[in-house]
């Protein structure tokens, strides 16, 4: 408005300071680019990408090429970050009825339900065409499959008919480490197949003593996880079981690889002390313990240091021999 036009005797009008209103804008562009970061789901890719570069390594039978190691981790991190986003989406309902979740951007109304949708097939479609154009088509393959197993088979199928939800869903965490090797080797052999067993026999009761955490979010919710369906004894005795069956399969890498030593002592030392945490659990179910008591947590924490230093073991290895 020219102010040199305006009427005898009225009031000034009101002037925005410019600074001001450019910080305004800057914070909400802000506030959307991390909500959009959010969708992706930022804690679980980084889990992901901890199983894909020791993989790596292992392929190599050293370093590998940077140039390689970087572009699947960009790629990977779009393909995690779009089956994330896309999760969101479909769960956007029971999100916002979850104290643990209620926070995500949709449930937050941060972010329409329409655009990140398209967000997520938009990283889907690039993470695909990236990596068949700039690393190799099995990696592209794999990369795709554990999108659309996520969405259709574990979010869409499973989440919310049936306790067993996290043990065949848990196929798609375990991709990155066939990703991880198609990226080097152009294939898949029976090495990253164990290592994607010990990925899937990790996954249940890591993601069950989370649940039993939050028992009360998944019953509001109605989603059946084991721990909402079933007893704490069952569900600790069922993660013992499973919690065997990693270790064992860790340990079946080393003949199968051709491991050396290092890798052979943090397997069997990481090893006892899951077990011995497993057992924790067991004891103290049995004593009558319940609920916070039991702490959970705690296995839950363990299991995820377990995890990155036997992949760290994974990669360390081959360097050393």
């Amino acid at each position: 408005m020219d102010l040199d036009s305006q009427a005898p005797g009225a009031p000034a009008a009101p002037l925005v300071p410019v600074a001001a209103a450019e910080q305004a804008e800057a914070r909400t562009l802000g506030a959307r680019l991390r909500a959009y970061v959010a969708l992706t789901k930022p804690r679980v890719i980084e889990l992901l990408l901890i199983t894909t570069i020791p993989v790596m390594f292992l392929a190599d039978g050293g370093v590998p090429p940077l140039s390689t190691v970087l572009l699947t981790l960009a790629f990977g991190t779009m393909s995690a970050g779009a089956a994330n986003a896309i999760n969101c989406y479909i769960d956007r309902d029971i999100d916002a009825k979850m104290r643990r979740t209620r926070r995500r951007p949709l449930a937050r109304h941060q972010v329409t339900p329409a655009r990140a949708l398209i967000f997520g097939i938009t990283l889907a479609a690039l993470s695909t065409a990236g990596f068949l154009v700039a690393v190799n088509p099995v990696a592209a393959a794999g990369s795709l499959f554990a999108i659309l197993f996520y969405v259709f088979v574990y979010s869409l199928l499973l989440k919310r008919r049936t306790s067993q939800n996290v043990v065949w869903g848990g196929i798609a965490g375990c991709m990155p480490v066939l990703i991880g090797w198609a990226a080097i080797t152009g294939g898949v052999a029976w090495t990253p197949l164990v290592l994607f067993g010990v990925v899937f026999l990790w996954t249940p009761p890591h993601t069950w003593t989370l649940a039993m955490r939050y028992r009360d979010d998944y019953a509001v919710a109605k989603v059946p996880m084991l721990p909402v369906v079933a007893s704490e004894r069952r569900v600790v005795t069922e993660s013992l079981v499973y919690t065997y069956a990693t270790v064992a399969c860790s340990l079946l890498l080393w003949p199968v690889a051709g491991m050396g030593p290092v890798y052979g002592a943090v397997a069997v030392v990481l090893g006892l002390v899951f077990l011995a945490e497993g057992h924790r659990l067991l004891r103290a179910v049995r004593a009558g313990v319940t609920g916070v008591h039991l702490r959970p947590m705690r296995f839950f924490h363990l299991s995820n240091v377990y995890l990155a230093l036997l992949f760290t073991a994974v990669a360390v290895d081959p360097i050393l021999r």
